[in-house]
């Protein structure tokens, strides 16, 4: 199990380096951005870059903040499209594959990718517990 939640922060650490570069256009096109919905994803996104560094340091470390971090950061990982296996999307690009489809079943697979996670981070959380109390 650690294993797993270890490689689940290894995929955060991924995710950062996008999301890193998502937030670099943000800080230099934020004045360009007229819809509030934009606007309020673009914003936070910011405490979302912080939320997933703690939360990967901390499921990493097998510590409870890295649990419940990440059950914070779930719906706005929906929101946000911050998945952990996001990094698949660009696949087609890799590939020089610029089908427009690709991108539709690609994105539901990390959707379907960030299910899988939180239901094997619950029982991680909850196996960990059951351990403690013992």
């Amino acid at each position: 199990m650690r294993l797993l939640l270890r490689s689940f922060a290894l995929l955060d650490v991924v995710s950062l380096v996008f999301l890193g570069m998502q937030l670099w256009q943000i800080s230099h096109h934020f004045n360009e951005i007229v819809k509030q919905s934009e606007k309020l994803a673009a914003i936070l996104m910011f405490p979302m870059f912080v939320l997933v560094v703690l939360g990967g340091i901390g499921l990493w470390l097998n510590k409870k903040f890295g649990f419940i971090l990440y059950y914070i950061q779930f719906p706005f990982r929906l929101y946000l499209w911050v998945f952990t296996l996001g990094f698949i999307t660009l696949l087609p690009e890799a590939f020089e594959s610029f089908e427009d489809y690709w991108f539709d079943i690609l994105l539901k697979a990390c959707m379907v990718g960030e299910f899988i996670r939180l239901y094997v981070t619950i029982k991680a959380h909850l196996k960990m517990r059951g351990q403690q109390a013992h």
